[in-house]
Formats: C-alpha cells, structure tokens, sequence
C-alpha cells in the first residue's frame, strides 16, 4: 500500500545525515531538532503554536486533559473513521458520541453533528478523513453557538488546504481550537516510527499542553498539571524536518496518482471515484472506491491473486465494536457509516508509484469479471 523504503532513498543522504548529526550531539529527548521542528511545522501550517508528542492517540488524549473535560461530558466525533478518535474519548471517562458521515466524502457533517449536540456536549472532534478537510467553517459556527471546542484530527490530513466562502485558506489543523495530528510512517508527513502533535493559536493552552506533554511540568520538578510522559523524540524529529521540505511534493505526486485511477474508473457503472469537496484540497492519505454491487469482497481476493495490495477503511464500524457496546449505539441511526463499510475499497497510494505499477493495477481492476 505505501513504499517506504522508495521514498527513503531518493532522500537518503538528506536522512542519514539529520540521523548521525542527532547522534553526534546524543541529545536524543528535546534535543534542538525537536525545537527546529516545531517551528518549521508552525511556520508550514499557519498555527501560532505546535507541541510534539508521542504519537496521534496521545495527541487526542492531551488536548482534551488541557481543555478540562469532566467524566460524563459528550464529545462528538464521526462513526466512519480510525478508533483512537473514540477511543480517547472514552479512556478519558467522557461519552463518545457518534455520528453518521456524508455518503459521498465519507466526512463528518455540519448538520448530523448539531444534531447531536445536547447540554453535555462539550467539544466536536471532526475527523480529515482520507485526505481532505471536514467542512469547518460550519462546523465552527456550530461551536460558537453552543460554546464549544473543536479538537481538529488532522492525522490524515496534513498540508491541507481548507477554503472558506472568502476564499481566504488555512491549513488543515489551524482552523480550531485545537489540532492533533500523527506522524505514524504511512502517513502524508510521516517519520520512522511514532509520533505525533497538536497545533493550536491559544498562548495559555499551547503553554499547558506544553506542561501536560512533560508530566505536567513548566519548571522541573514543579507540576502544575497533571500531565503524562508524551514526547516526540529528537531523531524522529530530524527525520521530520527533512520530509516537511518535500511534504507538497508529495502531496502532489499522490493527486497525479489519483488522477490517474479517476480517468481508468470513471466510466465503471459498479464503481464510485472519491469525490472532492468544494472547501478542501484533496491530498489522498488514502484513494478510496465504493465497489457497489456487492462486488467489494470479490474485488479484494481477486486484486490478492494479482499480487496488488487493498485494504478496508473501516470494516467494522465504531458503533458495532464490542469495546463501546456500553454506549448503546444502534445500527439504524448510521445507515451511511454501514453501507461505507460494506462498500469501501483503498488501493495503493504513495508518492513512489510507477506508471506500470499504475497501469498493472487500473487494467486489473478494469479486467475484473463477476
């Protein structure tokens, strides 16, 4: 699905240099290349503030330890999406509340989460999904309405651009109260191992997410919040602020791949290219089809018999895991989110992929009898 080790050699020199100059300087934990990071990635996404973390589930966790949720608060978020965005929710003692996606860009929507909204909501946590933004600036009306946070999870999403009826732009992440994005090696902005981060233009919350990312400490061994031991280390750090440089072109080499597979699939009738939304740049963390028909499952085994990789994104959605059976969620109020499931299909997508490997894996699917 991606090829790592492709992307790494075309920038090799660039890599093993930033690695050997962490280790020269042995200053592995918040050693000057996590600084230097955190700067670039502020400057790059338009955010006031950026703190590295661990990883992206961290990163949820923190923002809403800095943010003050009570056990029994709601948050919403979207039942179509990866589980740490739930998951934190309820690890932390907050209820989780789900919603149902938009059938065509798979994303959380303005009006499915007012809905949801009730007097213990607290926060919305609208999801990137695959690439592009959320619809923010209706999502952040709905917040200012009812005095809400937003906590963006960017995790898919990084370098996009989000458009407002102005046409002015901001970065994926820059946009609500909070952003949480992860570093995981698969992703757009991706190191070699975990970590993760929060952006946010607030100076009092940037300074106590800062603490809470280092057991709660402004000075040594002084704790002013409660807080965990979350933090991205140097080496991953030097990593980062190699491929941040190369963070558009790799974003743009994964829309050329898209273009591609929308021009082979356009005129399959039992086939759906993604669609783009009018607000958002597309910058395909993952290319996603809707095989209908009940072909999807068909498809998959025989792309495996070809030796091309496809993965579902999400088989089995949130609200029918048995961790969160507790919650009483039901089927019927997340129609979408269970068709999605049964329909969805990824193909490879990286910023490595061939014109062969392309047209390998688009005459294959073309080829494809039932």
């Amino acid at each position: 699905m991606v090829d790592l080790k492709g992307q790494y050699i075309k920038i090799k020199v660039e890599i093993d240099n930033a690695i050997a100059s962490v280790i020269d300087d042995t200053s592995f934990i918040k050693g000057e290349q996590v600084t230097l990071f955190e700067k670039e990635l502020a400057e790059y996404a338009g955010s006031k503030h950026v703190i590295t973390c661990g990883n992206g589930t961290d990163a949820l966790q923190i923002a809403m330890m800095a943010l003050d949720f009570k056990p029994g608060d709601e948050v919403i978020t979207a039942d179509f999406t990866f589980i740490a965005t739930a998951e934190v929710i309820a690890l932390m003692g907050l209820t989780p509340v789900l919603v149902d996606v938009d059938p065509e860009t798979f994303l959380i929507t303005p009006e499915n989460i007012e809905k949801a909204v009730t007097s213990k909501t607290k926060a919305i946590v609208p999801v990137h999904l695959f690439g592009q933004c959320a619809e923010m600036e209706a999502i952040m009306q709905i917040a200012k309405k009812y005095n809400l946070y937003v906590i963006e999870d960017l995790a898919q999403a990084n370098g996009s651009n989000y458009i407002f009826n102005n046409s002015q732009t901001k970065k994926a992440g820059s946009i609500g109260h909070i952003g949480c994005t992860s570093f995981f090696p698969s992703k757009n902005l991706g190191c070699f191992g975990d970590g993760g981060a929060l952006m946010t233009n607030d100076d009092e919350l940037a300074k106590k997410i800062r603490s809470i990312t280092n057991h709660g400490m402004t000075v040594r061994y002084y704790h002013d919040n409660i807080g965990i031991n979350s933090r991205l280390d140097t080496i991953q750090a030097a990593i980062l602020r190699v491929k941040l440089k190369y963070l558009d072109e790799y974003n743009k080499a994964r829309n050329i791949v898209a273009s591609y597979y929308d021009k082979a699939f356009e005129n399959i009738s039992w086939l759906k290219i993604p669609k783009r939304t009018d607000w958002s740049d597309h910058i395909f963390h993952q290319y996603t089809l809707l095989v209908e028909d009940g072909k999807r499952d068909m498809l998959q085994k025989y792309l495996q018999q070809k030796n091309i990789p496809s993965m579902i994104y999400y088989p089995v959605p949130i609200h029918r895991q048995k961790a969160y059976s507790e919650y009483g969620f039901k089927d019927e109020d997340f129609s979408v989110t269970e068709m999605l499931s049964g329909k969805v299909l990824s193909l490879p997508m990286h910023t490595e992929m061939t014109e062969e490997q392309l047209k390998y894996i688009t005459n294959s699917v073309t080829e494809f009898k039932f």
